[in-house]
């Protein structure tokens, strides 16, 4: 059967059989809708994939930590088997020894997600790329692409937006817990007090250095370990806008001083007799307030360098990062732009997108975007509209900072979203954080921050709890 016929009852189109779209499609089929998935392999492959298998792990067999109780991420893979993803059932049934992690065996996992695919009597799957945009008459279609979507697809995408709708590369910046810095060291002012549009003139928050402080961090940046870009990434060059900041440093030992971390236009409060000799700059990331990104410091540092050496920032000594920096090759949309609550495209509902695409970086933040689009979009077929589970969720959490999360930028500029992994700095501050532990006595340090994370996961799981009830007609997964 040629996909391009539609088939007698009302259809979805998934475009894209990675760990999104195949849950995408796994969810409108559990909905009772019937689903084509399109997969361009073996027809055409990728630098990336090495077979033909749906849900292939390219880069890495871990899923990270499982911990539901004290990690974000082991949170969303508790409401993703709430909410009986096909991804989580397949990394279940195929775990290998990881300590807390949850990690599989990469052949098995796929295997298993491509078998219930294939098995199910609402799916059918189509090997075949679609090299433009979708054929008018498919009128719901989820769009799970990932980084690698080939260029016509997102020639395509562009021309219903505008030149600024994609991104094809990464510069990302650490991005650390706004509680975590020292701020007896650190202060808030913009340079020269500019009111940027939607600023105060008090809107980056500023680590100073000295001479000596300065030139043992550049020592250190050059001289920390670097990640290689992967095969598919080496044909793309840096650009002036995005060098990772090691490569600042390498062309001269004043070059920061005169590019991100250029000194002038601030007084220090805590010491404003004395000029620092560099300043480290951080600007709020999402509207919460609870995310601060480093500014200019994109970066192809290994993770264990930059702790090492972001750690040597006055200021940053304890900081808790809810991401490190990279720099990678990736198509992403604009999403906070483009995109609704529901993840349809504005311009086009038609299009719906999942997965990395929309913004979310990592196999589980992918694949649960795909859940709910899945969700979405079979709502949407049977003339019914969902709406998100609540940002206090980690699904919610994840879906507002694609959606209206993020802000665009303090200083007016190039645009500033980028993908994300899930943390709890996305998350709204709980009402009552507790303070005292069940003996008691006031929790303080790091005994504050694991029952903060505990109460941030039990009203999470309570609050997906209750949007299930309310919204969907799912089993839970056993």
């Amino acid at each position: 059967m040629t996909s391009r016929t539609a088939p007698a009852s009302p259809v979805v189109h998934v475009i894209g059989a990675g760990l999104a779209g195949s849950e995408a499609a796994w969810q409108i089929a559990r909905a009772g809708v019937r689903v084509v998935l399109h997969e361009m392999r073996p027809v055409r492959t990728t630098e990336a994939h090495k077979t033909d298998g749906l849900a292939e792990l390219v880069c890495s067999n871990s899923f990270r930590s499982d911990d539901a109780a004290n990690n974000a991420v082991g949170l969303l893979h508790a409401e993703m088997r709430r909410l009986g993803s096909l991804i989580m059932q397949a990394a279940d049934a195929n775990q290998v020894p990881a300590g807390g992690a949850l990690a599989v065996d990469r052949d098995g996992f796929s295997a298993a997600v491509t078998k219930a695919l294939a098995e199910h009597p609402l799916i059918e799957i189509c090997r075949e790329e679609i090299d433009g945009l979708p054929p008018q008459e498919w009128t719901n279609v989820v769009i799970a692409t990932g980084p690698l979507t080939s260029a016509p697809l997102a020639d395509a995408i562009r021309g219903l937006t505008d030149e600024s709708a994609l991104a094809f590369f990464d510069a990302i910046a650490p991005i650390v817990h706004r509680d975590s810095i020292d701020m007896s060291v650190a202060w808030f002012q913009s340079r020269y007090d500019k009111v940027g549009p939607g600023g105060t003139g008090a809107d980056y928050l500023n680590c100073p250095m000295t001479r000596e402080q300065y030139d043992a961090f550049v020592d250190a940046l050059i001289e920390g370990e670097k990640v290689d870009f992967k095969d598919w990434e080496k044909d793309t060059p840096y650009f002036d806008g995005c060098l990772p900041i090691e490569v600042m440093a390498e062309r001269g030992r004043e070059t920061l001083r005169h590019g991100p971390m250029k000194p002038v236009g601030l007084t220090n409060p805590h010491n404003p007799t004395v000029k620092p000799y560099a300043i480290v700059q951080l600007r709020q990331d999402n509207k919460l307030g609870t995310l601060y990104n480093m500014v200019g410091f994109q970066t192809k540092l290994k993770h264990g360098a930059q702790l090492r050496v972001f750690r040597t920032i006055p200021g940053l000594e304890n900081a808790e990062f809810a991401r490190l920096g990279g720099l990678h090759r990736n198509t992403f949309l604009n999403s906070p732009k483009l995109l609704d609550e529901s993840l349809r495209l504005r311009a086009s509902p038609r299009l719906r997108f999942a997965g990395q695409m929309t913004g979310c970086e990592g196999y589980v933040e992918s694949a649960s975007i795909g859940l709910f689009a899945g969700l979405a979009a079979a709502a949407d077929l049977v003339g019914q509209s969902l709406a998100p589970p609540p940002p206090t969720t980690a699904l919610g959490a994840l879906l507002g900072h694609i959606t209206g999360g993020h802000i665009e930028t303090i200083d007016a500029g190039p645009r500033s979203f980028q993908p994300m992994n899930i943390n709890f700095g996305l998350f709204p501050p709980l009402a009552n954080p507790p303070t005292k532990g069940p003996d008691g006595k006031r929790l303080r340090g790091p005994e504050k921050s694991v029952a903060k994370k505990q109460a941030l996961s039990a009203r999470a799981l309570a609050d997906i709890d209750a949007w299930i009830a309310a919204h969907l007609k799912l089993p839970k997964a056993a």
